[in-house]
């Protein structure tokens, strides 16, 4: 797997997500529980995976989507 981006805001990730979805693309967030853990907001971001395979065709999307700035 690779990392697409970083980011604290989960709405956009949310968003992010479901974009990538529609794609067919399959995602995974990691450091998603350990952010809840620390119980600051922005302290550790999480990060969007894709597979290897799926990595420049996601970064596609996500700059069709106007997103080209996360990346």
């Amino acid at each position: 797997m690779k990392e697409l981006l970083r980011t604290n805001d989960v709405v956009k990730l949310s968003w992010l997500r479901a974009l990538l979805s529609d794609a067919g693309i399959t995602t995974l967030v990691l450091d998603n529980n350990t952010s809840v853990l620390e119980g600051s907001a922005g302290a550790i971001p999480r990060r969007l995976m894709v597979g290897d395979d799926d990595h420049q065709r996601a970064k596609g999307v996500l700059i069709a989507a106007g997103e080209e700035r996360e990346l």
